[in-house]
């Protein structure tokens, strides 16, 4: 019981801190980590929120995943689809009070604390196994059900192609989208081996 509560807490606290972090990536202004860029190149077309927009792109990969392997979907899926965009809207405006105008140093460090605490909220909704985000479950069927290749490498194709499209759609691509999309993986890994499993017991 002590070990499903844990692995609940760990789950839910995945998603609200990586709520955060797109807000926190999205103030730093230096790009986008690879799925909100692709978000929000989609949401520029139809001139809508960053929030509104990832409900309906979550979604439609959500019905992707049931289909291909629906072990991937669960409590965390949920609380991804509802709660992530609207979280990193509310970060955003929260933000915006503190930092009216940060200096380059501060986006800086803002992107360098946006993208470590994004890699270990995805280890920790990982490891909790109650379902990953639509768009992680990409990654996690291309290596466990097509066995293309590692984590690392598959999470980087698909990181890849959503900073590709993104860019096409008008989304902005910085120094922020190319690190989150090269080390997200790795990091994800380090962390899940690191912190996360341990965490868990």
């Amino acid at each position: 019981m002590l070990k499903e509560r844990k692995k609940s807490l760990m789950a839910v606290s995945g998603v609200i801190l990586c709520g955060f972090c797109v807000g926190i990536l999205q103030k730093a202004d230096l790009g986008l980590d690879p799925f909100s860029c692709f978000v929000t190149g989609i949401a520029n077309i139809f001139d809508s929120s960053y929030g509104s927009f990832y409900l309906v792109v979550t979604f439609l990969l959500l019905l992707v995943g049931a289909k291909i392997k629906k072990s991937y979907l669960g409590l965390t899926t949920l609380a991804n689809l509802l709660l992530t965009g609207f979280i990193a809207d509310f970060a955003v405006a929260m933000l915006d009070h503190l930092f009216i105008e940060p200096t380059y140093l501060v986006r800086v460090v803002l992107l360098s604390v946006g993208l470590i605490l994004m890699c270990l909220a995805a280890s920790l909704y990982f490891t909790a196994d109650l379902g990953v985000s639509a768009y992680d479950a990409l990654a996690l069927i291309l290596t466990n059900e097509y066995r293309l290749a590692s984590f690392k490498w598959c999470r980087i194709f698909t990181d890849g192609s959503c900073v590709v499209i993104g860019a096409l759609l008008g989304a902005t691509v910085g120094i922020g989208t190319l690190l989150t999309a090269f080390f997200m993986g790795p990091l994800i890994q380090l962390f899940n081996v690191k912190i996360s499993r341990p965490l868990l017991g």
